[in-house]
């Protein structure tokens, strides 16, 4: 799998081809939270931000998953959340916000080095990502990846209730 990196100044050029893969990834998904047009709601708050950094991963040429996500400004955290603890207050947060791979392509290896890729891509001391509580295997995959959950929020009207977890990155 090639991986390529993309930058704010790129998230135009790569908008629809995310949106795609978003809608292969959830083409079987029936919850309104997971259509393309409240998708692309969050695609395009995210990639608004300057700091915003996204991977795709490419097999012959095809997109085949993607993650992006951004640093949080000094003391930010989820919305209707506070910072936990075990956070400090001066260390760098980049937020993974998505991390979409198509359904062909799991259980392939393809979503941890798209993960590793992004959160690796800021030099961040933080990682911190939001979990659907009802995906209990998806939390698990988190766990072994080193994140532990430190909380629970809802951050909007007709969102699922999502577990916060957060990986340390640096000591």
């Amino acid at each position: 799998m090639d991986v390529k990196r993309y930058s704010h100044a790129d998230a135009v050029n790569i908008r629809e081809m995310i949106l795609d893969m978003h809608d292969a990834a959830y083409r079987d998904e029936s919850d309104t939270f997971h259509s393309r047009e409240r998708f692309s709601e969050f695609f395009d708050h995210w990639s608004s931000k300057v700091e915003w950094s996204c991977v795709v991963g490419f097999v012959d040429s095809s997109p085949v998953g993607f993650a992006y996500g951004s640093s949080f400004d000094s003391g930010g955290w989820w919305q209707g959340s506070e910072r936990p603890g075990t956070v400090g207050p001066d260390a760098t947060v980049f937020g993974l916000s998505d991390l979409t791979v198509v359904q062909s392509w799991r259980k392939t290896g393809v979503s941890a080095r798209l993960h590793d890729a992004v959160i690796n891509s800021r030099g961040s001391d933080v990682a911190t990502l939001l979990v659907d509580t009802e995906h209990t295997k998806v939390s698990a995959l988190y766990e072994r990846w080193g994140y532990e959950k430190v909380g629970e929020q809802k951050p909007f009207e007709d969102s699922p209730i999502f577990a916060i977890m957060v990986k340390r990155l640096r000591p």
